[in-house]
């Protein structure tokens, strides 16, 4: 069973939503406004992508990163691993052509599907409304989490707010740098 990894970047009060700086959010670009640069917060983006041997986005973060990803040097591994969106919209002609190959799944039972292949762990970049779905369906193992020292208030939120059964996570690599993140990697117990 391959694992799958939600990787995000956090406000302390669970935001996730453009922390690049993507428009019509108002704290657009959060996770480089007024926070040093510390490189080694940052060990992990690398390591994942050494790691991880396909990728898993929902539509709206798909189009997003497609048209920039593929020309960015330090999301070179990316560009040739697997893809998969998860889409009950999106046409085969509406991907991009130079991000390598990239299949449309319909359903979470399709991902569900996907975890029983062979193969390494499937990394899910942004996509918070996918990741809110996969975790009420315990599809995911993991999560590496960057938490900046920021409250956000509104904004997208990584958790479901669903009521569901408590669900447990053990924590398998922690670290606090100094400019305020934490880098927080949990396992999901089951």
């Amino acid at each position: 069973m391959r694992t799958l990894i939600s990787t995000a970047f956090i406000s302390l009060d669970g935001v996730v939503e453009a922390p690049g700086g993507e428009a019509g959010y108002r704290n657009a670009g959060w996770t480089f406004q007024d926070i040093e640069f510390l490189p080694e917060a940052f060990e992990i983006k690398g390591r994942e992508q050494q790691e991880a041997s396909a990728m898993l986005l929902g539509r709206t973060s798909y189009e997003a990163f497609s048209p920039v990803w593929p020309g960015m040097e330090e999301f070179a591994e990316y560009k040739v691993m697997p893809k998969y969106v998860v889409s009950t919209t999106l046409k085969d002609e509406d991907l991009v052509s130079n991000w390598g190959d990239t299949t449309i799944l319909r359903s979470l039972d399709e991902v569900a599907e996907l975890k029983k292949t062979e193969g390494g762990p499937i990394i899910i970049h942004g996509s918070a409304s996918l990741t809110r779905s996969l975790a009420d369906a315990d599809l995911i193992d993991r999560y590496h989490l960057l938490v900046f020292p920021v409250l956000l208030g509104a904004g997208k939120r990584l958790f479901s707010t669903t009521d569901k059964d408590k669900q447990r996570l053990k924590l398998v690599e922690h670290e606090a740098y100094a400019n305020g993140l934490q880098k927080n990697v949990f396992d999901v117990l089951r």
